[in-house]
């Protein structure tokens, strides 16, 4: 079984649904949340608790260092069509496994006078994701 460090983690975004992706400069930090909605069904008798399951949900953040040279976090982010992403959990080591989709992101910097400036967000499904590998 393989493992891998997390400094080859990616995010490759691109300024609008149908635009070109490029990898985000500064980034540090990366996850998804695909937590399955599940409904409780339980009935008389049962012995225990019983659910069924819905839909997965897909949304996630990131986190990094700014870099003055790469808007593309906030031009994203301004998008009203989406952006574009791709995360990869070790690139360009495993680059056949990332998950990909268009998704609404929000961002925010944040300066603080004892620190480098950095900046955060977070991002949600605008329609249909998918794991590849």
């Amino acid at each position: 079984m393989a493992k891998y460090h997390g400094k080859g983690g990616a995010v490759f975004l691109a300024t609008s649904a149908g635009g070109a992706v490029g990898l985000c400069a500064g980034l540090t930090e990366w996850s998804i949340d695909s937590t399955t909605d599940t409904v409780e069904v339980t009935s008389f008798q049962d012995t225990n608790k019983s659910y069924v399951q819905g839909l997965p949900d897909l949304k996630g953040s990131f986190s990094g260092y700014w870099d003055a040279a790469d808007d593309r976090i906030f031009d994203a982010a301004a998008s009203t069509d989406g952006a574009k992403m791709i995360l990869y959990p070790a690139y360009p080591l495993v680059s056949g496994q990332y998950w990909h989709g268009v998704a609404w992101v929000d961002a925010s910097p944040s300066v603080n006078v004892a620190d480098a400036v950095k900046v955060s967000g977070k991002f949600v499904a605008a329609g249909a994701w998918t794991r590849v590998g």
